[in-house]
């Protein structure tokens, strides 16, 4: 059976050269590109080859760059940054930490404020030009920018929003702090939910900036092209990084890490880097719900039946039934009809499992907002412990323990 599994040819349904496999037998080392996928790797997707070869198995942590995600596209961050901590933090950004003692000062604090704001003002800006929506910049920015994907669940963001407005609709004067909710990314040209699922938001932010009952404290852009070009402008203007894919999907991300190296606070779940960027900034500075990667197995093993959490939820039956009734899409029933009877009946990616979850961590994600002194505490946390995630301290370690490349010294 062991060699059956670890065949370079599967043979179910024809002969198949399995890709993965061949990879691993003609490599002298494998890794995972964060703890969670590394340990997902070795236990169960190459277990059979771990057992064999684990001196050939390590972890490598991805990185992002800081000089382009925080000193180019941040520059007023990037000069207090300076001030504070010397030009050295660029190329040593564990210097970063040192920033810590700065979290509760005032005058930091008001700084940290006044850049974050101009940022979003830049944004702004930017939204207006290109698709003439008007947001502003004082309220909480909500941002998901990735490539669209449901295991990366775009549209369990879209039933938060969704219930937000269901309850400001029948609530007009419930407390809640203004949010804009900005999304980014683009589908495979031949991925029919990740499309339908872009054209979902895009439907939604029609019908809530349109509605004056809801737009005085909530609007929802999504910003075309997302590129590195205009990920300059995004990331900095981040209030909250949205990073809910299933437990155990994600091999690692990267946006997580530039969000995180210019302040804003992650709502997430344990996937991917957020395992460890949760660890960094501590748990304190992370909003974190959801299943676990080995509770999401054990939910599936036992067979998942999201119809039943459909049933137990009034709220997310009702969000439901508007989307799926054509309330964002002037009445045509059908334009949605996949997604809603996708998640109600096979919910590959456990949307509904999570969902009550999700809606209670947004709840605080409010609470935390309107404390402004803690909320821009946690931000200055978040960059002050980000510096495990750049890309220099990553390719060391490719280079030490993979590649076996050794640095030399360049006389200028």
């Amino acid at each position: 059976a062991r060699v059956a599994r670890m065949s370079l040819i599967g043979e179910e349904g024809g002969k198949r050269v399995r890709m993965a496999h061949l990879a691993v037998v003609g490599s002298h080392a494998i890794n995972g590109v964060a703890a969670l996928h590394t340990e997902l790797l070795q236990a169960s997707v190459l277990k059979d080859f771990h057992e064999l070869w684990p001196e050939r198995f390590s972890n490598k942590t991805n990185g992002v760059t800081p000089r382009r995600f925080l000193a180019l596209s941040n520059p007023r961050l990037r000069e207090l940054l300076d001030h504070a901590l010397g030009q050295q933090w660029l190329t040593e950004p564990d210097l970063l930490r040192k920033l810590d003692v700065h979290a509760d000062n005032d005058a930091f604090q008001r700084d940290w404020r006044a850049i974050k704001l101009g940022n979003k003002q830049r944004l702004s800006s930017y939204i207006r030009a290109q698709i003439g929506i008007e947001i502003d910049p004082s309220w909480l920015f909500d941002i998901q920018v990735k490539r669209i994907h449901e295991y990366k669940r775009q549209h369990l963001n879209v039933l938060h929003i969704v219930t937000m407005y269901r309850r400001l609709k029948e609530n007009p004067a419930l407390t809640m702090p203004p949010r804009a909710f900005i999304f980014g990314g683009k589908a495979a040209p031949g991925y029919f939910m990740a499309k339908r699922i872009i054209k979902l938001i895009n439907a939604v932010a029609e019908t809530i900036n349109a509605d004056p009952d809801v737009n005085t404290r909530m609007k929802v852009a999504f910003i075309p092209n997302f590129n590195v070009q205009n990920a300059h402008l995004i990331y900095p203007a981040a209030d909250l990084s949205e990073q809910i894919s299933t437990a155990g999907k994600e091999a690692s991300g990267t946006g997580n890490m530039k969000f995180m190296l210019n302040g804003a606070l992650t709502i997430g779940t344990l996937d991917g880097a957020n395992v460890e960027i949760r660890e960094e900034a501590g748990a304190d500075n992370f909003f974190l719900f959801g299943l676990s990667a080995a509770e999401v197995e054990s939910v599936k093993r036992t067979g998942y039946r999201p119809h039943d959490y459909v049933a137990g939820n009034d709220e997310l039956r009702a969000v439901l039934e508007l989307i799926g009734t054509g309330h964002f899409s002037q009445g045509d029933a059908e334009v949605f009809r996949p997604l809603v009877d996708n998640l109600i009946h096979d919910d590959p990616f456990l949307v509904l499992a999570d969902y009550a979850a999700y809606i209670a961590c947004q709840e605080q994600v409010n609470l935390a907002w309107q404390d402004v002194p803690n909320w821009t505490r946690m931000s200055i946390l978040n960059t002050a412990r980000s510096g495990k995630f750049s890309s220099d301290r990553a390719i060391t370690e490719y280079c030490k323990e993979i590649w076996n490349i050794r640095p030399v010294t360049v006389k200028v």
